[in-house]
């Protein structure tokens, strides 16, 4: 799906250990891999500190006999005051088409505080982010590792109900997938949650079903058309845990979201599904940011 990945990482989050997963990403359809690490300028005159810096190069070293001939890797451990401009600046200079991090749960609690580098990034670009929870990365085996990056974009689900920001999911998706490399994406999931309403009719209900599925239908034909596989799935209920149920019952790769706002997007109080799932879900999610 992607060709050129920036894999940025704060060196607690675990996705450090991709280093020794280069081989893997080459299988997932990958041509280059960038590292990238911020080391935050401190002091009053902001400088440079030079250990940090080579202790972030070493973690980041790759050993050449790993590298695959088909994927070029590169490291860059930059000195920052603010990381998303240096990891934007990284993305523009390789021409990277995907940005994969790490976040936790304690850091979108607090992220109205606090800020966030990933928040930050999706304010500020069109260039899709994975977002990888550390918890999970960091208790994979190497084997595990190894496989999860083989399949990182193989198999995604598309939370889908009509809506204007799924619609532009969608076409993104489909704009991804007429370039895309072999051994990348090969399979999609639609899922589409009708709520039930407490004075929503049975009939209503039903009517909903049905006219969910019919879209739905249309949209597969729509993506078949890219030799795709799809599947597509009706649910009933309340839509978050709907939603993270079908994650659990197919064997998808990753989450695919998005959202309608063009301005603080990921504003993380607003009761968005795609915010709620950002907030809640261990599976790895692909975030398409608006067009800014």
């Amino acid at each position: 799906m992607f060709k050129r990945a920036l894999i940025s990482t704060d060196l607690s989050d675990g996705l450090y250990r991709l280093v020794n997963s280069v081989p893997a990403l080459a299988q997932s359809g990958l041509e280059q891999v960038v590292f990238t690490h911020c080391v935050a300028l401190e002091g009053i005159i902001p400088k440079a500190d030079n250990e940090k810096i080579e202790w972030a190069r070493s973690r980041l070293s790759v050993l050449r006999p790993n590298i695959p001939d088909s994927l070029e890797v590169k490291g860059e451990v930059v000195s920052s005051v603010k990381p998303h401009e240096t990891i934007l600046d990284v993305a523009k200079k390789h021409h990277s088409d995907v940005i994969i991090m790490g976040a936790n749960i304690h850091t979108f609690m607090d992220e109205q505080v606090f800020g966030s580098t990933s928040r930050s990034l999706a304010e500020h670009t069109e260039i899709p982010i994975m977002v990888l929870r550390p918890q999970l990365i960091s208790t994979y085996t190497s084997e595990e590792l190894n496989l999860r990056c083989r399949y990182l974009f193989r198999y995604l689900m598309l939370t889908y109900d009509g809506s204007p920001s799924a619609q532009y999911l969608l076409k993104r998706v489909k704009d991804y997938a007429q370039n895309r490399p072999a051994n990348s994406l090969e399979k999609v999931l639609l899922v589409w949650v009708v709520e039930e309403g407490s004075r929503r009719e049975y009939k209503d209900v039903n009517y909903e079903l049905e006219k969910a599925n019919t879209e739905l239908q249309k949209v597969k034909e729509d993506l078949s058309s890219l030799d795709l596989e799809v599947e597509v799935e009706v649910r009933q209920g309340e839509v978050i845990p709907q939603i993270f149920e079908s994650a659990l019952m197919h064997d998808i790769s990753a989450i695919a979201v998005s959202s309608s706002r063009k301005n603080k997007i990921l504003e993380w109080s607003s009761p968005s599904i795609s915010n709620k799932i950002l907030r809640r879900s261990w599976h790895p999610i692909l975030y398409f940011s608006p067009s800014h």
